[in-house]
């Protein structure tokens, strides 16, 4: 299992980003502070990490600087909006910059994309009796494969890497049909639908009020 260290000084942060990648299928280990998270990179492998730039202890900055010759991918994840320390963090070597507050939706995303280009991408995932192969486009309910469209496939994986998170349709829309979202909801509500059908769904992909669709499990 892929395993991913989160260091921030906010532990509601931590817990927010454990729970959501932990969903999605990757082990978690959270620290607030700087040289407890040097500590903890010294003892344990990781394939990808969360690195918040302010820190007790050391900065992100200066675990970056330790971390690098190791070659483990790093996004940080930080309030500070400055482009010199976007560009400070991306010269030390860091992958992705994302800026607080972030959408869950994106988080998982990135991740998803750094641990692509490091040949570590989740390529299974699992939902009761389901399973997903998402290199092969492959489904199976209880070891029988299901026919699934493109579009229906698009909708499966994002549903399963977000699992107990309400999706919004405009996100739904824009991430699986790669067009903008003009609010007719038609299209992407036949597809879950049909979904719903194939996967005897019909409790856990459940409608959210004015908001869209969450995968419950």
């Amino acid at each position: 299992m892929i395993k991913i260290l989160i260091v921030d000084d906010e532990k509601p942060i931590c817990d927010l980003i454990d729970m959501n990648l932990s969903c999605a299928g990757y082990a978690c280990r959270s620290v607030q502070d700087g040289v407890a998270a040097l500590d903890l990179i010294e003892k344990e492998s990781f394939d990808l990490i969360l690195l918040d730039i302010m820190l007790p202890g050391a900065s992100g900055f200066d675990i970056m600087e330790y971390i690098r010759p190791l070659g483990v991918p790093v996004i940080f994840i930080t309030a500070r909006q400055e482009v010199r320390d976007r560009v400070r963090g991306l010269k030390l070597g860091a992958d992705d910059y994302l800026v607080k507050p972030f959408d869950v939706v994106e988080l998982v995303a990135r991740v998803e994309a750094v641990l692509r280009r490091y040949n570590k991408a989740q390529q299974q995932m699992t939902c009761g009796d389901v399973t997903v192969d998402v290199e092969a486009r492959r489904v199976t309910k209880g070891g029988r494969p299901v026919a699934l469209t493109n579009k229906e496939f698009g909708l499966l994986v994002l549903f399963m890497r977000n699992k107990n998170v309400a999706l919004f349709r405009e996100t739904l829309y824009e991430k699986v049909w790669e067009e903008e979202y003009y609010g007719d909801s038609r299209t992407l509500d036949l597809h879950v639908q049909r979904l719903r059908r194939k996967l005897g769904w019909e409790q856990k992909l459940v409608a959210v009020y004015k908001v869209g669709y969450r995968l419950e499990e």
